[in-house]
């Protein structure tokens, strides 16, 4: 049975990645649609710190309060006593009314206060036409963190429960309508942006339908009605706020990013290429693997098994490593043509490509740490410990803007990237010791030490093959037609490199990824 449990939770893994993989993927496709028909400039600058606002927000409200601090509280529910499904719906019920009357607000706050949200957030813009776009798109495009919100209520319902699929298809409809929308706006000789962002909105409400649904097929009917504030939501609220802010450093040291670097043209627009690049690894692995650890964590520390919750930890993080430093190498080593292959065409040109490409290493380097930030979370929050993660973040953030101004005269529009990255392992610093008196579940087994080291070895080795393969196809790379083939062989070629050397020096079984999948086809 112990060994079950870490394939079954592998196999939660493998849901949320495909479905996260297919909504990367389709995110690829929507920022290669936009740089190709947009292009880096006052127009994509202006549509990147607009949408930057409620994703920001969404990362507070929604993968942040409600992964962090409802999900172990509407399963301690699910799982008590015999009318627990009861008491778990009417929590879930008081949450969704009192989240949808308080996001409502910051909603109605945002739409007057539009102006001074994009002068906070991109000053540089201030007496340029960006400025004026900025606040315009972001008035159409903010309401969408209301649906947004809800949709995470409603995700947090369902992952609770073990239904992980449909709330990570969701995001599926937002790249896939917007994907529509630009070539619909293409086709018809429209302006590109208009459509784009209008259906920003649209694609929020269609989310939240599909996981509304899917919790009513689950067995928890919501409704919305008047808000009560009971002593559960006070302690939801208690949790929530400061594991909103905990979870969202990232986005919050992007958004000071973005604040230094609008003073030079384009750069918000490079960096925001750059970010989706490497958000590509970390939303595949990262994202699922914190949504799909939370619960069983706290599953496990509920039932005293620590276990078990130590086999949870330690896979998880040995399955994010197994995946992640590889993908850290390749967007280290081989940035260019990377960022040439799928960017530069249409308005995106090869000056463009060259400055993506070096925010792109710099994010490279900062990856492992971004990841290891979700595998080190949920032992907090699995305790419903969000306070100290709370005031990490708050260190993180500290250094982020102390190295990202400081860093900018010597650096130039490059400072941001290095400071988001040295930010990250500064958290993920503070997390490990502070996690450390947790116990023995709180630390990775003997398993974990032995392979993490031959993980790092053979991404070494596919790191190197990378570089000569690259050199040898550089015309390639940089012809029309063949770049993408030559680009999918330097895909194959890694993966063949990295998973051949790890199975032989042991940094992996394959046949532990053959027992997953079959498990996760069961279900």
């Amino acid at each position: 049975m112990p060994q079950i449990k870490p394939i079954r939770m592998m196999a939660g893994f493998l849901t949320v990645g495909v479905w996260t993989l297919a909504s990367r993927i389709l995110g690829f496709v929507r920022e290669i649609m936009l740089t190709a028909l947009i292009g880096p400039g006052p127009v994509m600058d202006a549509f990147v710190a607009a949408f930057r606002l409620p994703n920001m927000f969404r990362r507070f409200f929604a993968e942040g309060a409600f992964n962090a601090a409802f999900v172990p509280m509407f399963a301690k529910r699910l799982e008590g006593a015999q009318d627990g499904e009861q008491d778990a719906q009417g929590f879930a019920r008081d949450a969704f009314n009192l989240l949808g009357v308080t996001v409502l607000g910051l909603v109605a706050l945002a739409m007057i206060a539009m102006p001074a949200l994009v002068w906070a957030t991109a000053g540089g813009f201030a007496g340029d036409a960006r400025f004026d776009l900025a606040v315009g798109y972001g008035r159409v495009v903010f309401p969408y963190i209301l649906a947004m919100s809800l949709a995470a209520l409603f995700s947090g319902v369902l992952n609770a429960t073990g239904r992980f699929a449909a709330a990570a298809a969701a995001p599926v409809l937002l790249n896939v309508l917007a994907c529509g929308a630009m070539l619909a706006g293409h086709l018809l000789g429209q302006q590109v942006i208009t459509w784009l962002v209008w259906v920003i909105p649209l694609a929020g409400i269609a989310q939240l339908a599909l996981v509304w649904i899917a919790a009513e097929r689950a067995g928890v009917r919501i409704r919305p009605g008047r808000p009560r504030v009971t002593p559960e939501m006070r302690h939801l609220v208690r949790i929530a706020v400061p594991a909103a802010l905990a979870t969202g450093v990232t986005q919050i040291n992007l958004v000071v990013g973005q604040l230094v670097a609008s003073g030079t043209e384009n750069a918000v627009s490079w960096l925001f290429t750059a970010d989706r690049l490497y958000q590509l690894p970390l939303g595949v692995i990262g994202i699922a693997v914190g949504i799909v650890l939370l619960p069983n964590l706290s599953r496990h520390l509920r039932s005293g098994d620590t276990v078990a919750a130590r086999a949870a930890y330690s896979r998880a993080g040995e399955v994010s490593l197994l995946l992640t430093l590889p993908s850290a190498m390749a967007l280290v080593v081989i940035p260019l043509p990377l960022v040439s292959v799928l960017f530069e065409r249409g308005q995106t040109g090869p000056e463009d490509s060259l400055a993506i490409a070096r925010a792109v290493a710099i994010y490279g380097l900062g990856l492992p740490a971004f990841m290891l930030q979700k595998i080190l979370q949920p032992l907090y929050f699995a305790r419903e410990d969000t306070r100290r993660p709370f005031h990490y973040a708050l260190v993180a953030m500290v250094l982020n803007a102390v190295l990202a101004v400081g860093l900018m005269p010597v650096l130039g529009w490059l400072a941001p990237a290095v400071a988001t990255s040295a930010a990250g392992w500064a958290m993920v610093l503070l997390l490990w010791l502070g996690a450390r008196q947790f116990g023995e579940e709180a630390r990775f087994d003997a398993q974990f030490h032995r392979r993490i080291w031959r993980i790092v070895a053979a991404s070494g080795v596919m790191g190197a093959a990378l570089i000569g393969a690259a050199w040898l196809l550089q015309g390639a790379l940089h012809t029309d037609g063949i770049r993408y083939l030559a680009l999918l062989a330097l895909i194959v070629l890694a993966a063949i490199v990295f998973f051949g050397v790890g199975h032989m020096i042991g940094a992996l079984r394959l046949a532990e990824f053959k027992s997953s999948l079959r498990r996760g086809s069961g279900g």
